[in-house]
């Protein structure tokens, strides 16, 4: 008699126990999902949205191709998680003919190398080098990209990651992710 209450003293604590971590967990959960509002930037200095504008405008004239436009966008707003850039630049990707798999395979691009090009693929070590800036892009991509591009394509390129890690701090800061629709 004495171990049945035991065991289901022991039942019921456990129970609890799971219970209770459950409701914790879904309270957590819940708060991760309702970010507290916060500034839109374009509202109150447009003068910042005006000045983006123009790095967009710069870059939609440069050489840079669709592809490697959006191969940086989508590669940095996920290494920044920036869930509203993600999913506007995997749109637009899709939209200019990119497939499903190799955005799907994004993440993964260093032990896929075969669904990216060579070029892709340093293009993809640059974001990845200058997003993460704390090391750096090393001379040995600096190299690499420089024996596959011109000066001029190199500093497109450049350019272009950095344009997209602004965007991307400022949607993050902002919880722009909010306005994001699927």
């Amino acid at each position: 008699m004495m171990k049945r209450v035991i065991i289901l003293s022991l039942s019921l604590l456990v129970i609890s126990v799971v219970y209770a971590e459950e409701i914790t967990n879904k309270s957590d959960r819940n708060n991760l999902n309702q970010k507290e509002m916060r500034i839109r930037i374009k509202d109150v200095e447009p003068k910042v949205y005006g000045i983006m504008s123009r790095f967009e405008k710069y870059l939609e004239e440069s050489d840079l191709s669709t592809t490697h436009k959006e191969l940086i966008k989508i590669r940095a707003s996920q290494l920044n998680n920036c869930g509203y850039c993600l999913n506007n630049h995997s749109q637009e990707a899709l939209k200019s003919g990119e497939s499903e798999a190799r955005i799907y395979m994004l993440p993964l691009w260093k032990t896929v190398p075969h669904f990216y090009s060579e070029e892709e693929l340093v293009i993809l070590q640059m974001t990845e080098e200058i997003t993460l800036i704390y090391n750096g892009l090393s001379d040995e991509t600096y190299n690499k990209a420089m024996a596959l591009f011109s000066e001029n394509y190199v500093a497109q390129i450049m350019t272009a990651i950095i344009v997209i890690n602004v965007w991307n701090r400022i949607g993050v800061a902002t919880h722009m992710e909010d306005d994001c629709t699927l």
